[in-house]
């Protein structure tokens, strides 16, 4: 099984930015550890602070991957052309958040995602990626695949 990770703007922070928001761990050691939990699934990882190239990688993903973990970050509540790249494609997609972005701004309470994905999973910090994993088995194992 494939799943292909997309972070967004401002995730290659992680550990330095708002560590009381986002915790003091990287996103790469998180990675790291995450690869060693699930030893039987194809991991890739994308990030990037260019909303072009975040649909771009979307799109490249799209047909490959059994399943993409996609935390848009900012763009999450301002990008139409992300949910439009999510709506072409025939993976599965659950949008994550690490903290929980309805106890946040009122900016942060609106996604333009969350209508077009497969499921939303937020304000576990960066445990939201390990449920993310585990319902896209758990689906998968579902079908049948």
């Amino acid at each position: 099984m494939k799943i292909s990770i997309i972070n967004g703007p401002n995730l290659n922070l992680l550990g330095k930015r708002e560590p009381d928001v986002y915790g003091s761990t990287s996103f790469e050691d998180f990675f790291e550890k995450m690869i060693l939990s699930f030893p039987d699934i194809d991991f890739d990882y994308y990030q990037s602070n260019i909303e072009g190239e975040l649909i771009n990688q979307i799109q490249d993903m799209g047909d490959s991957s059994d399943g993409i973990i996609l935390n848009a970050a900012a763009f999450t509540h301002t990008s139409v052309g992300i949910a439009d790249a999510v709506k072409s494609i025939k993976s599965r997609v659950i949008e994550v958040h690490i903290s929980n972005t309805f106890s946040r701004e009122s900016f942060r309470h609106k996604s333009f995602l969350s209508p077009v994905v497969d499921g939303i999973i937020v304000g576990f910090g960066l445990d939201s990626y390990r449920l993310a994993v585990e319902s896209l088995i758990k689906d998968n194992k579902i079908k049948g695949v």
